[in-house]
């Protein structure tokens, strides 16, 4: 899990912006901007993903790729052209369940501006799609990103088969999740309005098998 630290800075700008409303909307905001400090972010797995519109979730090898399958990569390579969809599930947690002296509160994600970086090399931006609640239960709620990205674009001075492994090492049977992040900026809904938060934040993922 990815724990997230709030700059004090944007308490204060905050604090001084709704000053005339009083101590109580004070003491809600800090309450609130606490609450959104503990909530948590990771990459749980990486689905649908296609390589040149091949599945490749049952390989974890180029030769376990079929002949008819490897030839057509083969030819997505040679046209310098490798482009790769994918969903990155990112598992968001609201651990303010009433324990510990905090408020049960449930969030809502309306955005997650973010970029994919792949071995550490940013590639593509992307964001959610709709609004996704995260209530204060501590369970994960599964946020789906989609993507779309060229992988001879931006690894195109691999081999083939290194290519070919890397996608693998994504989207195939032993997927990797340790080989990817994402540098991102949520903004959750709030008692107070939309809150983006101050810094992007790193959401990592790890190896599932």
């Amino acid at each position: 899990m990815k724990r997230l630290g709030f700059l004090a800075l944007s308490l204060l700008v905050l604090a001084a912006a709704i000053l005339p409303a009083g101590c109580a909307t004070l003491d809600q905001l800090a309450s609130t901007l606490v609450n959104l400090r503990r909530l948590e972010f990771r990459i749980g797995q990486v689905t649908g993903f296609r390589l040149a519109g091949i599945d490749l979730g049952r390989a974890s090898a180029l030769s376990q790729l079929t002949p008819f399958d490897a030839m057509a990569l083969a030819g997505a390579y040679a046209s310098r052209r490798l482009p790769a969809e994918l969903v990155v599930e990112v598992e968001a947690v609201n651990p303010n369940d009433g324990t510990a002296g905090t408020p049960r509160t449930t969030s809502t994600l309306t955005s997650l501006e973010c970029r994919l970086l792949v071995d550490g090399r940013p590639t593509v931006t992307g964001n959610i799609d709709r609004p996704f609640e995260i209530p204060g239960t501590g369970q994960a709620t599964v946020v789906p990103i989609r993507l779309s990205l060229d992988l001879y674009e931006f690894f195109g001075e691999k081999r083939y088969a290194e290519l070919i492994d890397l996608a693998l090492a994504l989207g195939g049977e032993s997927r990797d999740t340790s080989r990817i992040s994402l540098d991102a900026l949520p903004t959750v809904t709030t008692p107070l309005g939309n809150i983006t938060y101050p810094g992007r934040i790193t959401i990592a993922g790890s190896r599932l098998r």
